[in-house]
């Protein structure tokens, strides 16, 4: 059997790939034989993240785009796609994020987020669809453990991150049948992230987070690239609709207490 997990000659679409966890999914494929596209807002990690993964052997591209913006990001998909071909592999990961209550945020503030999050990721997946491979191809949200567990101080990611999930699964009834598979990943807390600098700034607070999974470690981005190439092979050509948490069981400890803790903590710094 050839290696399910080759993904030479195929072409994955990464939002949001230039820094974080979606850069480590980025650079997982690609060190996998993948040609690689990537966007993001910000021109300087774009090009960062182009050289990154040309380092690796691979064939890569950027290009600056908000995700917010439906029209950018579909010349995006029509660039490449115009390059590379048929994307087999489209994953969403864009995201914002910044602990406030519900009384310490703005609409504007809130809507950020949700349009980051929930829109963005609608704006890709949408998009995306008219330059996926079908059958064949695989898309692949990135959530939150916000989507299913309350949590104070973040009210627009649980709100937003939900409505990713939902959407994932209502991709996967309508899309499934023409061989388009549509998943979410549910990172944890993930280490060198600018999501977990957020909310855990402190040593203090990093520390009661770690202690927290029950995996005894924070995760990194290249745990998450692992579980993203796994659902993009044909060993999971039958999973869809699924939303999949890759935290080291973090969640099964009580995020939205962890959270709270958290909470007070940041209050006292």
């Amino acid at each position: 059997m050839d290696n399910p997990l080759d993904f030479s000659d195929k072409t994955v679409f990464v939002a949001g790939g230039t820094s974080g966890i979606n850069l480590g999914i980025a650079n997982g494929f690609a060190r996998a034989g993948a040609r690689l596209a990537v966007i993001s807002r910000s021109a300087d990690k774009v090009a960062n993240a182009v050289a990154l993964l040309e380092a690796t052997g691979a064939q890569a591209i950027g290009f600056s785009a908000d995700v917010r913006d439906y029209a950018a990001v579909e010349t995006t998909l029509r660039d490449t796609h115009a390059r590379f071909g048929e994307i087999d592999v489209l994953i969403s990961g864009a995201a914002g994020n910044f602990p406030a209550p519900v009384l310490g945020m703005s609409a504007n503030a809130f809507k950020s987020v949700v349009d980051i999050d929930l829109l963005g990721t609608f704006n890709v997946v949408r998009a995306g669809y008219a330059f996926l491979r079908k059958p064949g191809g695989s898309v692949i949200n990135i959530s939150a453990p916000q989507a299913y567990v309350p949590s104070p101080l973040q009210a627009h990611v649980c709100a937003a991150k939900a409505g990713v999930d939902m959407l994932t699964r209502v991709l996967a009834l309508e899309w499934g049948g023409e061989g388009v598979r549509v998943n979410s990943i549910v990172p944890g807390p993930i280490q060198g992230t600018e999501g977990m600098a957020r909310l855990a700034p402190t040593p203090a607070m990093l520390d009661a987070v770690t202690q927290s999974v029950p995996a005894g470690r924070l995760g990194t981005p290249e745990d998450v690239a692992k579980v993203a190439m796994l659902l993009a092979s044909p060993l999971c050509e039958y999973m869809n609709g699924v939303v999949l948490p890759v935290d080291g069981g973090w969640s099964l400890m009580g995020f939205g207490a962890i959270m709270k803790d958290l909470s007070k903590l940041l209050h006292k710094s």
